[in-house]
């Protein structure tokens, strides 16, 4: 396949930046490259044109670096809380990964940082704290924080449960019968006006 020489007027992931000067394709070239406006082909005249392509590329990049400065500076203070569902034993189903982050730190804080530059050894499948590692920009890393915690409630084994309700039981007061054996102590106590009823069946014998 044909090879020609381009000038980049915008930074081409992959390919380079304003200014550069990069043998691409020749059907690369005239299909996307030049129709979308990212290069020029290299001639003469368009050479005249490198100097301000410099100057547009280093305030671009001067622009970028002060941006990732202050994203850097801002999310090394958040905690990302990332829920997942989880079986009764607290295994996650699934993992989170760098996409995965990325797409809560849009939606939580609106913070756009590409999945590329979120570096995870391994995805976590693990509930827990963790520390992940932000390459924002070549001269720009941070740490984020984050903890992924489970939606579902995890459930209190029955033998646990049963020892509680039975230490409550143990804890309640028993009822108090002294009321009651009082009352019962009154009812038989004789009245002191009153003699038993001996004593007036003993005068009746003698009266007659």
């Amino acid at each position: 396949m044909p090879k020609t020489q381009v000038i980049l007027t915008h930074n081409v992931i992959g390919l380079g930046a304003e200014s550069d000067q990069v043998k691409v394709a020749a059907g690369y070239a005239r299909n996307y490259l030049f129709p979308q406006g990212l290069a020029i082909p290299l001639t003469g005249t368009n050479k005249r044109r490198l100097e301000v392509l410099r100057q547009r590329r280093a305030e671009r990049e001067a622009h970028e670096l002060n941006s990732m400065t202050e994203l850097a500076q801002s999310l090394s203070k958040l905690t990302l809380v990332i829920t997942v569902k989880t079986g009764e034993d607290g295994k996650m189903f699934g993992s989170v990964t760098g996409g995965t982050i990325a797409d809560e730190l849009k939606h939580q804080f609106e913070a756009a940082v590409d999945k590329r530059k979120i570096h995870l050894p391994q995805p976590i499948k693990k509930l827990g704290d963790y520390d992940v590692e932000l390459r924002l920009h070549a001269d720009v890393a941070t740490t984020l924080k984050v903890r992924v915690e489970s939606s579902t409630p995890l459930s209190t084994p029955p033998s646990a449960a049963a020892p509680a309700k039975e230490s409550a039981a143990a804890k309640q007061p028993a009822p108090d019968k002294a009321p009651a054996a009082r009352g019962e102590a009154r009812r038989e106590r004789p009245s002191p006006d009153r003699p038993p009823r001996t004593v007036k069946a003993e005068k009746a014998r003698t009266a007659s």
